[in-house]
């Protein structure tokens, strides 16, 4: 008789999360205000759409991210988790919409971003403009940070994008350079750090998000805050990559909070006027600190 070897089919399992991404569950009086709202005016918000570990925090607090042109993106980036595919006609009313909800919240500091559009000429650069025009003209007193996708080098739909009189531009470069074609595949890093250069020598104030936890070294990591320096970036966040379906990457690494220390002490070290780094970190974020 020949013993046969035991072949074992089981996946391994995958480390379980630690004690330090607990997040708050979303309850309250104005977690379900700002619910009603988003409902109530048929808007999208990046809380919802990307899965953000904070939404239950943020909406808590009377706050929400707000994401036009639709929720369906023509990229397919890896760690996202936002519908892909071929979006529906964008709404020209969206702009009014989102600028009445804003100012029913009352919000004093609004983030606004919005899926990827490539198929429009544009960009969506016009839907843009005029969301944060009516915004202004509505809540005057309301500081908007826009946090904007990758124009593809359209640099005259990028002006036309962040010139409407918002005081932050955001432009996330996701992750180090040597990990693009596996987490941004359509992205380049190279044309989104000209992305920031030409927002900054617009005159905007800028911020740029990365994540890690997919698989990179520490040295890229202070590679990329060099690049970001080089392009005169004034705040970047650094969070943990969650994964938000079993479709998208793999965590390579549940980054502890001393390392995210470290790594806001080298970015302050650079000159960053504000580096938010931890766990839970999202682009949007407290984002009024920034400001």
């Amino acid at each position: 008789m020949i013993d046969l070897p035991i072949i074992n089919n089981k996946k391994p399992q995958r480390e379980p999360r630690p004690s330090w991404l607990r997040v708050k569950l979303p309850i309250g009086e104005d977690y379900k205000r700002v619910r009603n709202l988003v409902d109530q005016y048929n808007l999208h918000t990046i809380c919802q759409s990307g899965n953000c570990p904070n939404m239950g925090e943020c909406w808590g607090a009377g706050t929400a991210t707000f994401m036009i042109l639709g929720n369906v993106c023509t990229r397919s980036c890896s760690f996202c988790a936002v519908k892909t595919g071929r979006p529906p006609e964008y709404d020209e009313d969206e702009p009014r919409r989102v600028a009445e909800a804003i100012h029913l919240m009352q919000v004093k500091h609004a983030v606004i971003t919005s899926v990827n559009r490539d198929e429009l000429k544009d960009r969506g650069a016009e839907i843009w403009h005029q969301t944060v025009k009516q915004v202004k003209e509505l809540s005057p007193s309301t500081t908007i940070e826009t946090l904007i996708p990758d124009v593809r080098a359209n640099w005259t739909a990028l002006e036309r994008m962040i010139s409407a009189g918002q005081e932050v531009v955001s432009h996330n470069m996701e992750t180090v350079e040597e990990l693009y074609r596996k987490v941004r595949p359509q992205g380049k890093y190279k044309r989104s750090l000209e992305e920031l250069k030409r927002i900054k020598e617009f005159g905007k104030r800028t911020k740029t998000g990365f994540m890690v936890g997919l698989g990179e070294t520490e040295d890229q990591v202070f590679r990329i805050l060099d690049d970001l320096r080089e392009v005169n970036c004034d705040v970047v966040t650094i969070g943990q990559y969650l994964q938000p379906t079993k479709m998208h990457l793999e965590v390579a690494e549940f980054v502890h909070p001393d390392q995210f220390n470290k790594y806001k002490e080298e970015g302050l070290k650079r000159g960053f006027d504000f580096v938010e780094s931890g766990p839970l970190v999202r682009s949007s974020y407290h984002a009024e600190r920034h400001l």
